[in-house]
C-alpha cells in the first residue's frame, strides 16, 4: 500500500485500483456546506483519529486558500467524494472552510472576465 505521498492508488494500466467512493465509505453527502469555489485552508492541527491516505493527501493540498474543486482536480477524484473527504477534514479541525465571496453576485462581470482573461493566458 503507497504511502500519502506517493500519490493516489493510480496503476497506469488500470486506472485507479480502488473505487472513489470506497475511499468514502460508500457516503455521498459531506457534512460541511462545501461549494466547489469554497476556499479551504489547513489549520495547522493534527486530525486525531485514523484518516486514509486520500484525507492526507488533501490536506496537504491545503497550505493556502485553495478551491474544492482545485483539490478534486489534483486528486483525481469526483467532486462529491472531494466534499466528504474535505469535510471530514473540516469536523475533526484539520481545515477550515469559507465560501466564495463575490462583489455584487456570481456572475459579476469583473470575476467572468478574470476567468476569460485566465483561460485566454492558457491558451
Amino acid at each position: 500500500m503507497p504511502s500519502p505521498k506517493d500519490g493516489p492508488w493510480l496503476d497506469d494500466a488500470a486506472g485507479r485500483l480502488i473505487r472513489p467512493y470506497s475511499v468514502i465509505g460508500g457516503r455521498t453527502r459531506p457534512t460541511a456546506a462545501l461549494d466547489l469555489l469554497s476556499l479551504v485552508m489547513a489549520t495547522g492541527s493534527v486530525p486525531q483519529g485514523a484518516l486514509g491516505p486520500e484525507h492526507a493527501l488533501a490536506l496537504g493540498l491545503c497550505d493556502g486558500p485553495t478551491s474544492v474543486a482545485e483539490i478534486s482536480a489534483h486528486l483525481r477524484l469526483p467532486a462529491v467524494v472531494t466534499k466528504v473527504l474535505l469535510s471530514d477534514l473540516v469536523d475533526c479541525g484539520a481545515v477550515t472552510a469559507r465560501a466564495p465571496r463575490f462583489q455584487d453576485s456570481p456572475t459579476d462581470r469583473s470575476l467572468l472576465e478574470a476567468v476569460l482573461d485566465g483561460l485566454r493566458r492558457r491558451l
